[in-house]
């Protein structure tokens, strides 16, 4: 998943003002300088103190400000210089506590944090409304793009101009003042409810179950030694501490023989935000929804779905739409055999039972076992987490020329973080921060983050900042980290997504590295899993944590063969999400029970019963922390057809995914572009055509 702070804080939705980064003194004053040290300047994790963020934030806004009044105030013709590259130089005090304050929002998130940002959150969206709605603003940006003809632009330059003009019309600046203040308003009532949305899910998220080693019988040694030695550290010595995140919910509902702990497990975890109390989120997102279509009413849309998807790949609702139902009823009938085939191993072994979700991942590895001869314990004792850290640093060097050195000495927000150096024909071309461990206040999931864009505005290169953050659970001491294949997976996902903003090579900030559309950011780290299964990879970095060998060429061979294996179960469990939030955010006005719409929908479907929807609506922070992904968490599914597409051009090469030509034609075409050119385009230039539909049933099994 791709993170900014834009998703962060829900502030300045508007291309343009929430470009890159660049920071470093004391106080607030620490959370605005300008980065000092190595590198072009390094982000001050060293000099952040919670305390200081209301004034950081209320000295950057009034710089900003200063920095509007100047192009509004120049009596000069307005010109892409004096307006679009002034607008897109200004605020960079703004960047610079954004990205510290997303940081901590996202990685150590603290209840003085939470009382902070409950004051913040309206006050940020109110700012960023001032700017968008700034009426002598607006006016010089449309005076430059109606006679964008006559300035002799570069296509950078005008796409600068199409994308800074475009966002300050989709964000309200040419509405009527009644509706400008009306936007504004429902703006900063949005801020407040998804910061309690995101409050609400942290609390469920941070229970923990403490369970005896007899309710934990079949669960791996290494999961059970570290469950161990977090419940000792709790003072629950003798017990075992399980977690609610999915990288503990998956173990247990995999390999724990105790049915009823299964469940016990589960249940916990699919019922965050859900559960009837004080940190119930049903009656957040009815808010939501109702606050999401008024607004995109006053802007003109139909739906809340229609304004998002407009700037998208898909480019409308009923497009995003077309595509998901397409995909629907193969998976639904790949379920339903994989159900039949789980319920004959438990006919078999007379369990008695029918198949039920926190059954579904357990007999899903017996089917697995007994059909490919595999079980996740099997690979999983090959699956070293610093092993395959090691191993995506390898890929991108033998494909993108990428060397990554680990630097000590810079300031890290948490002592979990490590930091590499970035080099690329010899030079330093960007720094990668690396934070894999759960705790408490780290929101769940993975993500990367953009601390700093690439740019080289003036011939000045500035270079990126990116990390990736993730939730692993952390092993016994002198024990290694060993992790799931679908955990392995998303690790190569989100480096896809640091590749991504590392490899920009654009001139604005604000047009660098993911900037893209939603549907099309998910792309290039979708097609970088691809590179987790090859044997390249594999035979070097998947070494067994006892014994050093390598993953054998037989056990290689089962995992290719198993490749589509339980495709049914990952593409509902992903699809009906994206289904859901599609339908919530077309039903427009409609008066909405969150969870009986959920169960309506989905029987209307034909969800299969053994599966629940991978994020349900009261924990779908993608959607109701932010407006992030509102109504676009289709856009996995739409860019998984690019990267299966994609994925093909590699494969047909010569050399596969380590084929030169095509990885060159990959950094030319679409990792270095960032927003520069329509992403479209730049697949058509990369591909020689459109990506091929039919190209993601193969991938997944379906054809």
């Amino acid at each position: 998943m791709e993170m900014d702070r834009r998703m962060v804080i829900g502030l300045m939705t508007s291309a343009g003002l929430m470009p890159g980064v660049a920071l470093a003194a004391t106080g607030a004053s620490a959370l605005t300088a300008e980065w000092t040290g190595p590198y072009g300047g390094i982000p001050p994790f060293d000099k952040v103190k919670i305390a200081d963020f209301e004034a950081a934030f209320d000295a950057a806004m009034t710089a900003q400000r200063q920095e509007i009044a100047a192009i509004t105030q120049n009596k000069a013709a307005s010109t892409f210089e004096n307006t679009i590259v002034a607008l897109e130089r200004s605020g960079q005090e703004m960047e610079r506590v954004s990205t510290l304050y997303g940081v901590w929002s996202g990685g150590l998130s603290t209840p003085e944090l939470q009382a902070i940002a409950k004051r913040l959150s309206p006050k940020l969206a109110a700012f960023g409304d001032e700017i968008n709605q700034n009426e002598a603003l607006f006016q010089k940006i449309k005076s430059v793009y109606d006679r964008r003809a006559t300035f002799k632009l570069t296509p950078e330059q005008d796409r600068l101009l199409w994308v800074t003009y475009n966002g300050f019309v989709r964000s309200g600046a040419a509405l009527t003042p009644q509706a400008k203040a009306r936007v504004a308003e429902i703006n900063k009532e949005l801020s407040v409810l998804f910061n309690q949305f995101s409050d609400n899910l942290l609390h469920d998220e941070e229970q923990v179950l403490y369970l005896s080693k007899d309710e934990l019988p079949g669960v791996p040694d290494g999961f059970m030694a570290s469950a161990a030695a977090s419940a000792k550290a709790a003072g629950k010595d003798g017990l075992y501490a399980i977690p609610n995140t999915r990288s503990a919910m998956e173990p247990v509902t995999t390999f724990c023989t105790n049915r009823a702990t299964r469940e016990k497990v589960w249940r916990l975890f699919v019922n965050r935000g859900d559960n009837g109390d004080q940190w119930d989120n049903n009656a957040l997102i009815k808010k939501i929804l109702k606050l999401r279509v008024e607004r995109a009413k006053l802007r003109g849309y139909k739906t809340h779905a229609h304004w998002r998807v407009e700037n998208a790949m898909a480019k409308t609702p009923e497009n995003a739409m077309q595509l998901m139902e397409s995909v629907w009823p193969a998976a639904v009938k790949r379920v339903h055999e994989e159900v039949a085939d789980m319920q004959k191993v438990a006919d078999a072994e007379k369990a008695g039972i029918t198949i039920e979700p926190w059954d579904y991942r357990f007999y899903a590895e017996k089917v697995r076992k007994a059909r490919y001869d595999l079980d996740e314990n099997e690979i999983k004792p090959y699956l070293q987490l610093d092993k395959l850290v090691e191993g995506m640093f390898w890929a991108a060097s033998q494909s993108y020329g990428f060397t990554f050195k680990k630097v000590a000495g810079l300031p890290v927000f948490h002592e979990d973080v490590t930091t590499y150096e970035v080099l690329r024909d010899g030079k330093v071309s960007g720094l990668f921060y690396f934070d894999p461990y759960a705790r408490k206040g780290k929101r769940s999931g993975a993500w990367m983050n953009a601390y700093r864009s690439q740019s080289k505005e003036d011939g000045k290169p500035i270079l990126p900042i990116v990390s990736n953050n993730s939730n692993f659970i952390e092993a016994a001491p002198g024990e290694p980290i060993l992790i799931s294949w679908d955990d392995a997976t998303t690790l190569f996902h989100e480096f896809g997504h640091a590749i991504h903003g590392l490899s920009s090579n654009v001139t604005y900030a604000s047009l660098s590295g993911t900037s893209v559309a939603r549907d099309y950011v998910e792309f290039p780290s979708q097609v970088n899993e691809r590179w987790l299964s090859t044997p390249e990879v594999l035979s070097r970095f998947a070494l067994h944590y006892k014994t050093g060998e390598p993953m054998p060429a037989a056990l290689l061979e089962k995992i290719k063969k198993a490749d589509t294996f339980n495709q049914g179960f990952g593409t509902v469990e992903y699809l009906s999400s994206a289904l859901i939030d599609m339908k919530l955010h077309l039903a427009g006005d409609a008066d909405i029970d969150p969870d009986a719409f959920e169960r309506e929908e989905l029987s209307k479907l034909g969800m299969p019963k053994e599966i629940v929807m991978r994020h349900r609506t009261p924990q779908f922070a993608h959607v109701f922390s932010s407006d992030g992904y509102s109504a676009g968490y289709y856009s996995y599914l739409w860019a998984d057809v690019v990267a299966a597409d994609c994925s093909e051009a590699f494969a047909e090469a010569p050399k596969g995914f380590y084929d030169q030509t095509v990885a060159a034609r990959m950094l030319k075409y679409i990792l270095s572009v960032g927003n520069t050119i329509d992403p479209a385009e730049a697949y058509r230039q990369f591909r020689g055509r459109d990506a091929d539909p039919k190209a993601l049933m193969r991938a997944r099994g379906f054809a």
